[in-house]
């Protein structure tokens, strides 16, 4: 044993399962050695579009411009937040990320390997396991089709979900990327977008952000759960200098509740590992697809681009 609880070849020792709620999914596949590390099993009931994000206590997801992976910067590039990472990767039969989350993390594959290496062996099993790709493919939502060209994460199996305008300039910019579908409009229509993603028989999703696109999943309704690591660190915030939380571009209260319901707890030290399920249904007064609202819509920032 190298710590409590640890053997030799793990860098950390297990989560404490401090609370979860009975009858959670549970894949039978998931190799031993990662349900002791995570304090028991893990599972999802399809279709699920689940999120996942790191926050400071004072809710910073996101530094700013010039603070690239600025998930790693709010955990301390803590080993058991990039374990459950990782594990939650594995589980993916894709992962939904924002434009602004693809030029924020250059360099970056969003796979388990790369987060959590020391466990790849057993996550790869796990995915093998679960009928899934050896790498989960990668859908990166854009309004305006702009997008880093050499960016090694656009290589093999990503599509994009982008406009009819975006479309074109991924035409012409990107030639090899996969587009999917879109309606004629000048935003991604996101229900849609999951419809295409289940007729490819990828109905466990995972999205990494950003917060506007998760903010526009909870307006839509879509999203299923969400994964939160909270890190005992305090990030701060200034005039001028915006530092969202994990939803941006869509008010809530006082006017609109969404509705968490905790479906477990879980602790590594200072960090603590929250699983919500999220109320199902659009958010009152957020457009349609394919339709113009018919009131304002609630108070928001440009869409993703």
């Amino acid at each position: 044993m190298t710590a409590a609880g640890s053997t030799a070849g793990d860098p950390i020792t297990p989560l404490e399962r401090c609370f979860e709620v009975e009858g959670l999914p549970q894949y039978a596949e998931v190799p031993s050695r990662l349900r002791r590390l995570y304090g028991g099993g893990i599972g999802f009931r399809p279709p699920v579009l689940v999120g996942n994000a790191v926050a400071s206590v004072d809710g910073v997801v996101a530094l700013g411009p010039g603070h690239p992976s600025a998930g790693s910067i709010i955990s301390g590039h803590a080993q058991a937040d990039r374990f459950v990472m990782g594990l939650l990767r594995a589980c993916a039969d894709a992962i939904l990320i924002g434009a602004g989350t693809l030029r924020e993390t250059p360099g970056h594959r969003w796979t388990a390997e790369q987060v959590c290496p020391w466990a790849a062996p057993e996550l790869a099993a796990l995915r093998r396991a679960l009928g899934r790709s050896p790498r989960p493919p990668l859908v990166v939502v854009t309004r305006s089709g702009s997008l880093p060209g050499g960016h090694p994460a656009l290589d093999g199996d990503a599509v994009v979900a982008t406009t009819r305008a975006g479309r074109a300039r991924l035409r012409a910019e990107h030639p090899r990327l996969s587009v999917l579908p879109t309606a004629p409009a000048d935003h991604v229509d996101l229900p849609r977008l999951m419809g295409r993603l289940k007729a490819r028989g990828w109905t466990t999703v995972l999205c990494e952000g950003g917060p506007i696109l998760i903010g526009e999943l909870v307006r839509a309704g879509l999203l299923d759960e969400l994964f939160l690591t909270v890190a005992p660190t305090l990030a701060g915030r200034r005039p001028g200098r915006p530092r969202p939380g994990v939803i941006d571009g869509l008010e809530l209260l006082p006017r609109h509740r969404a509705a968490l319901a905790l479906l477990g707890v879980r602790r590594h030290g200072s960090l603590i590992f929250l699983r919500y399920s999220i109320g199902s249904g659009p958010v009152a007064g957020s457009p349609r697809a394919g339709r113009p609202p018919t009131r304002p819509p609630l108070a928001r920032t440009p869409p993703t681009t």
